[in-house]
Order: C-alpha cells, then structure tokens, then sequence
C-alpha cells in the first residue's frame, strides 16, 4: 500500500543532507529540474495525463533520496560550530524518549526539557546541558545539579552534528535513508550506538 505520508530524504549535489520533503514538494523539484540525481529505494511512481498525440500516460519515479541544485548553505552546516535548532521533539528523539535519570522510556506528553546546570546557576539552554527527564525526576531534582539532588545521568548530552538532526528530524526513516545518514555521523556518534 502506498504510504503518501512517507518523507523523501533531500540533499544537496554533494550529498549533503539537507531536509525532509513530501512526495508533492518531491515532485514539484523533478518538474523544476532541480533534481540532479535520486538515489535508494522508489518511493512513488506517480502517474500523470495521457499525451494526445502519443497515447502514452506519464509517469514520475521518486527515490527515497533526491540530490537537488545548489548547496543550499550546506557548507555553513560542515563547520565546527554549527548548532541545530534546539526543540522538546529532537531532543526527546535524541535521548530516544527515555528519563536520562530514571531510565524509564515515555510519551512526548509525560517528558520535560531538564537542564543539567540550572539556569538558575548559571547554565544554558542548550543541547550540552539539556537532557530528556520525566516530569516526576524533573520535579524531583528541581533547581539543583544532579549531584546535589542525589540522582545520577545515564548518558552525557551532546550537540548532533547536521546529518544526526536531519536524522532526529524524520519521522519514519526508511533503511536506506538510515545508511546514507548514518555514513555522515562522526564516528563518537551516540546515536551509532543506539542504532545497532
């Protein structure tokens, strides 16, 4: 059964992974041109009008991964500093919804965002001092360090690179699209781990 919700994994012409699209914005950069190449499985075969003069109905095969035009400031993405948007979804995926204190796995809805250093003692809201906690560890360590509290972290949290949001971005990530995301995660990459 063709499952129209299915993303499409785009790139830039070198291979850089850059967004998820659907099948329509798929479609939309076949009709443009800007697709330069389509890689792994065919997702879609979408069928079109019939030619008057040929008799011949036209047909578009859409890849799992589409290479398109440009490098789409994929190059500012390939340095050091670069940092994803941080949000409650990508970092919840990262921590694979799972209390970094109780080890217990959970619903989005029972998670919080917990900040290792409290801001209130001077840490950041950023990925290097944000973990995944239930709402019971998060109200139960309050405003102090996991040390004061007693309570110890089950993982160091850490900046994903590019291609490991792009990764954590996704919904449904087909096998192939797996492989080609996980051959642009560093080699230290927890999310290797994780994922077998």
């Amino acid at each position: 059964m063709l499952n129209l919700s299915q993303q499409v994994l785009r790139t830039d012409w070198s291979g850089m992974p850059l967004d998820w699209v659907d099948y329509r914005s798929a479609a939309r950069l076949y009709s443009l041109g800007q697709v330069v190449y389509g890689c792994g499985d065919r997702l879609f075969l979408l069928h079109g009008g019939i030619n008057a003069a040929t008799k011949r109905r036209s047909t578009l095969e859409i890849n799992s991964i589409i290479a398109t035009h440009g490098i789409h400031h994929a190059l500012n993405k390939l340095k050091d500093d670069y940092v994803p948007p941080l949000s409650n979804r990508t970092l919840f995926q990262r921590d694979d919804y799972i209390c970094l204190y109780c080890g217990g796995r959970f619903s989005a809805r029972q998670l919080s965002r917990d900040h290792v250093r409290p801001i209130s003692q001077g840490g950041e809201d950023q990925w290097n001092n944000l973990v995944t906690a239930c709402v019971r560890c998060n109200n139960h360590k309050a405003g102090r360090t996991p040390e004061a509290a007693g309570m110890e972290l089950l993982a160091v949290p850490f900046t994903p690179n590019h291609a490991e949001y792009i990764f954590l971005m996704g919904r449904n990530v087909l096998a192939d699209q797996m492989a080609f995301l996980r051959a642009h995660f560093p080699r230290s990459s927890p999310l290797l781990l994780r994922l077998g």
